[in-house]
């Protein structure tokens, strides 16, 4: 089971990111996917998540109506879009994978898998 988070990289506020995390090695399609960051000096926050198979999706308040997540079944594929990024959204960010819910956790302990982070940097 694998978990590759890609995408992240150096934009000016109000600029635009799409983050891709590619799943590998599930047995099935049943879990959900969700989103998380990490800033310096502070915990890992839950950002947005998404259930695998039912289209579901679940957004910390702090992004709701700058970010959109999606998926493509056919690649294995879940994507984070973020638009009119903040200095404040700079962190590392990492997908992780959790058994399929109706709902979606938002806490770190309730997913099993996680990928690498890929860092978003919101600076001008």
């Amino acid at each position: 089971v694998q978990l590759q988070a890609s995408g992240g990289g150096l934009v000016q506020p109000g600029g635009s990111l799409r983050l891709s995390c590619v799943a590998s090695g599930f047995p099935s399609d049943d879990y959900n996917i969700g989103w998380f960051r990490q800033a310096p000096g502070k915990e890992r926050e839950f950002v947005a998540g998404m259930t695998w198979s039912g289209g579901g999706t679940h957004f910390a308040d702090s992004v709701k109506g700058r970010l959109t997540i999606s998926r493509d079944n056919a690649k294995n594929t879940v994507y984070l879009q973020m638009n009119s990024l903040k200095p404040e959204d700079t962190a590392l960010y990492y997908c992780a994978a959790a058994g399929a819910s109706v709902e979606i956790a938002t806490q770190t302990y309730d997913y099993n898998y996680w990928g690498q982070g890929t860092q978003v940097t919101v600076s001008s």
